[in-house]
């Protein structure tokens, strides 16, 4: 809490023996400030903590304080608590969470929410279950161990009597619980693991939903803002008369982050930012290009670079190795392209802010408009909308920057909205990179050693220059340092290598690229030692049961020793558990034309998750990495040139179409470990596929993305 918060004894002993439950840090309660010492009165909900809210109808209300984009958080999160809490899911009903310490952290992203809300919400849900029971036992003057529940409600079954949770609400607040609670044994979950229907689809459905496109707010005006085509660039002078000509027009200021056109609607403001004639002073990377930008790699390559991780001895078995191979693997920039541009609503009044956003990132939003405006970041209030697409791009707060600056200088209410050229060619791009790789075969056939050099911007740097522990940004190696292969000699390196272009995560992060580089490295170390690409993964993975399981549950779905029909080949790849935890596999069926166009006819997919919470949503999650995937692995490239994108929107960065999807089957490990992600880890075992695939029809290595096929 902001302020020392005064408990009577009750309210004290109900804290701490919600506490005692296993609740986590910031885990007080929310309703505190609303309870009467004399008791509640019968209007009020019951509240037992920061997640949760019953009323008198018997309706559950589960706050969720992780953001919404796409990958059903506001249903699994509900799910995890309803089950301990043991109510008829149909009562159940969400609330998007306001920023507050008592969450924690409400970043989304990592593929996290539902790994790290897993055990908080499981005690939150069992804690009131054991409040309402012993609220109920009391009235019936018997031991709350002879009641049980059943979708929402207490029943004694000796004396047949039974009483609904919304009949309680009036008494559970008074009850305090000093014994920690159980939670159900797996084998009794009802919601959990069942194909559930999301909670915001209805919403979807009827339009009723509000992403932050949608805001409208008394007195809105809208805006665009226009940035200097050159990273870094200023601008020198704005001729506005043309501009202010447009009808609809109000006011052109020139702001920290560009020149912001305001306007009485969004097509006003975007016609009159073309209207705009801006003079640039464009610094000192115009002169940029994709290709400098690859040489500046390229001479970072020749140093050593900061170790990650070192087995073994792997500089000097290579120096006696007889069978070494070695190989070079490039990945460029890529943008979000999220769906919903970039945008936000601002509202800036005296020592106040108002803001309603799409975001993964509302602390961070409340935070960076409070240091804009020098007010305390308690008087910024966020609104975290349903997001058009984040994939990362919405942890960043550029867009919250635009809407307060254009608030505070017209002093109204101003929804900004980037155009798609601009969300284009000013993202947080994913950032190119270089691997070297090389490995040796022993005289057996097995893998005897593996080197990884890293060479990439480094996302945590750009964010906090100077941060980096003796050169080695961890994140950048994710998906080559925690492998499931059992590799004796194994060494990775990561080199920093600089470039003016902003970057940021994308979906997956690094090992959207990492991953790429090793596993179609290792399809080329299994061709060294003359054995089947997932026999050879077989052999590596023999010491990590969960990664075996899932490449032989894809290999056998898929029927990879089975024969294809003509003109079809297929190939596999694996990703490291990583950040996100979970294992997958993919094994993908192509096809390649006479025009050397590659076609990507069926994916096959296992994924151990831990316990599945929402298998529909597991589906949906691992079926969206894989388009977004396929996308990039075909056909997205950012390039630069004269210090600029050369890319502007969906013509020149194409993204899958409907008629090019492949189908598609994904196949969930049963587990009882605790639930991982499932919205990222979909994604790197893509790429290494189709290229290892393409390898099998053609006889040629992708050793760069985008795949492209040369006569």
């Amino acid at each position: 809490m902001n302020s020392p918060t005064m408990l009577n004894r009750r309210d004290f002993m109900k804290v701490a023996g919600t506490a005692g439950a296993g609740l986590i840090i910031g885990f007080y309660l929310p309703s505190l400030q609303r309870f009467n010492p004399e008791g509640p009165s019968l209007d009020e909900p019951f509240s037992p903590n920061a997640w949760l809210r019953i009323d008198r109808t018997g309706t559950v209300t589960v706050t969720v304080a992780k953001s919404e984009m796409g990958q059903g958080v506001v249903t699994a999160l509900p799910m995890i608590l309803a089950e301990e809490l043991d109510v008829d899911w149909s009562s159940v009903r969400f609330e998007q969470a306001e920023p507050d310490k008592k969450y924690g952290s409400m970043g989304t992203g990592g593929s996290a929410s539902v790994r790290t809300a897993w055990q908080t919400l499981r005690n939150a849900g069992a804690t009131a279950r054991a409040m309402l029971i012993t609220a109920a036992a009391r009235m019936w003057g018997v031991d709350p161990s002879t009641c049980t529940t059943s979708t929402g409600t207490v029943r004694h079954a000796q004396s047949g009597r039974s009483i609904s949770y919304g009949d309680l609400v009036p008494k559970a607040s008074d009850v305090v619980l000093t014994d920690k609670v159980p939670l159900k044994d797996p084998k009794e979950f009802r919601i959990i693991g069942t194909k559930t229907r999301r909670l915001d689809s209805p919403l979807k459905v009827d339009g009723s939903a509000k992403f932050g496109i949608d805001v409208r707010v008394p007195g809105m005006m809208y805006a665009t803002v226009v940035r200097c085509p050159v990273f870094g660039g200023k601008a020198t002078s704005v001729d506005a008369s043309k501009a202010q000509a447009i009808p609809g027009v109000k006011k052109v200021v020139t702001i920290d982050t560009g020149v912001a056109v305001i306007a009485d609607s969004t097509w006003a403001a975007f016609q009159g930012r073309d209207a705009l004639s801006v003079v640039w002073d464009e610094g000192r990377d115009a002169g940029v290009t994709s290709e400098s930008i690859a040489q500046t790699l390229s001479q970072a390559a020749l140093g050593s670079g900061a170790v990650a991780v070192e087995i073994g001895d792997a500089l000097g078995v290579l120096v006696r190795a007889k069978n070494k191979i070695e190989a070079v693997y490039e990945a460029p920039f890529l943008a979000h392209a999220t769906m919903e541009p970039m945008n936000c609503t601002a509202d800036v009044r005296t020592n106040s802010c108002e803001l309603w956003v799409p975001t993964q990132s509302p602390q961070e939003a409340q935070k960076t408009a409070a240091e804009l405006l020098g007010i305390d970041a308690a008087k910024v209030r966020v609104h975290t909308t349903f997001l058009g697409g984040g994939f990362g791009r919405r942890s960043e707060t550029d867009f919250v920057t635009d809407a307060v600056l254009c608030s505070k200088a017209v002093g109204a209410p101003v929804k900004m909205t980037w155009t798609r050229e601009e969300d284009m060619q000013h993202d947080k791009y994913r950032p190119v990179s270089r691997h070297h790789l090389t490995g040796a075969i022993g005289t057996n056939g097995s893998l005897e050693v593996l080197t990884h050099k890293v060479v990439a911007p480094s996302i945590g740097d750009s964010r906090r220059p100077g941060s980096l522990k003796d050169g080695l940004d961890r994140g950048a190696v994710e998906g080559t340092v925690d492998l499931p292969y059992a590799i004796a000699n194994l060494r990775v390196e990561y080199v920093l290598a600089r470039t003016p272009v902003p970057i940021g995560a994308w979906r997956s992060v690094y090992p959207s690229q990492n991953v790429f580089a090793l596993e179609c490295f290792i399809d080329e170390l299994a061709e060294s030692a003359g054995k089947d690409p997932y026999q050879f993964r077989l052999a590596l993975t023999a010491q990590s049961p969960r990664a075996q399981q899932v490449l032989r549950l894809a290999a056998e779905k898929a029927g990879w020793e089975r024969p294809l029909p003509k003109g079809r080949y297929r190939g596999l790849a694996c990703a490291p558990p990583a950040f996100f935890r979970s294992f997958v596999a993919h094994v993908v069926e192509i096809s390649v034309s006479p025009q050397h166009t590659v076609r990507v006819h069926r994916v096959v997919s296992a994924v151990d998750c831990g316990v599945a919470v929402n298998p529909d949503t597991i589906e949906a999650q691992i079926e969206g990495g894989i388009v977004y995937g396929l996308s990039a692995a075909l056909k997205g490239e950012i390039t630069i040139d004269k210090g600029r994108v050369r890319q502007s929107n969906f013509d020149d960065y194409p993204v899958l179409t409907m008629d090019e999807m492949p189908e598609i089957e994904v196949h969930i490990v049963p587990s009882s470990e605790p639930p991982t992600g499932t919205g990222e880890p979909g994604l790197p075992p893509i790429a290494p596929a189709v290229a290892n695939a393409v390898y099998a029809a053609t006889g040629r290595r992708v050793r760069r993305l985008p795949i492209r096929l040369q006569a």
